[in-house]
């Protein structure tokens, strides 16, 4: 992160979630994600991915943030507003997007994480961006974060039917120092203690034409991969006789940021 002009990343890793109750699910699954320094890319461009153009696997601005296009600035400038508008003015430094990519012109991105940084490279602030199989998008900001700590937030936002809008967020990001590999964790607990424990994590590597292949190669439907698995592991839940909740209306605001609970944690 402390180089001049960061490369576009790729991770290979896994993606792992278990439900705790009332019955146990559980399940790990290969995935590939992209970690773009979104400043960098906003200012140079990237021969190795596509950028707000169709190709077999793309980035699109429109895709995050409130949908704007790259005329109107595109997710950066969205970010720079969110941050603005939380009296967040010193994240001017590089801000990394940790995300899925659109592949043959397809995406679903679950949850994106916005690394955000001071010119200094301090981490200053983490945007989590959740999307919801209905269309719906609703962002959690982080405020003064640091790798390592542990972070919370209040659930404002429906996910799974299977879940009800109540509760908090654990989240803790691991990045090491040769920025080549990152975990991210994020559990939600209930007034009950623990329900729900997931975890994102990959090794990093420069995003080239070689990386590309290697991931159309490995996974060529990730994205639709990525909606099919949710829907089995939801058949799964119902036929397991987990409880249904009705969705919800979404909530008033875009962006929570409440409160951002930090503690000393080891990955």
């Amino acid at each position: 992160m402390t180089q001049e002009r960061p490369l576009p990343l790729m991770g290979f890793g896994e993606v792992r979630h278990a439900r705790l109750r009332p019955v146990r699910n559980a399940f790990v699954y290969p995935t590939y994600f992209l970690m773009l320094p979104m400043r960098t890319l906003r200012a140079h461009g990237s021969e190795a991915l596509a950028l707000n153009r169709r190709a077999m696997l793309s980035f699109h601005d429109i895709d995050h943030g409130d949908g704007r296009t790259p005329a109107r600035g595109g997710a950066l400038a969205w970010l720079d507003e969110l941050l603005a508008a939380h009296q967040i003015h010193d994240a001017t430094g590089e801000a990394w997007l940790h995300c899925y990519p659109r592949v043959f012109g397809y995406t679903f991105k679950p949850v994106s994480f916005w690394y955000c940084h001071t010119a200094e490279g301090a981490l200053r602030a983490i945007v989590v961006e959740v999307n919801n199989t209905f269309g719906e998008r609703h962002c959690y900001l982080l405020d003064r974060p640091a790798y390592g700590m542990e972070l919370s937030a209040t659930k404002a936002f429906h996910v799974s039917p299977f879940c009800e809008v109540r509760g908090d967020y654990r989240f803790r990001f691991f990045v090491d120092g040769r920025f080549a590999h990152t975990v991210v964790r994020i559990d939600h607990d209930d007034i009950d203690g623990p329900l729900l424990q997931t975890s994102v994590s990959g090794e990093l590597a420069p995003l080239t034409a070689a990386t590309v292949r290697r991931a159309l190669w490995r996974y060529p439907a990730m994205t639709f991969g990525l909606i099919a698995r949710i829907h089995w592991q939801a058949a799964r839940l119902w036929l397991k006789r987990v409880p249904f909740v009705a969705k919800p209306a979404p909530p008033r605001h875009f962006v929570s940021s409440d409160h951002s609970h930090q503690q000393q944690a080891n990955p």
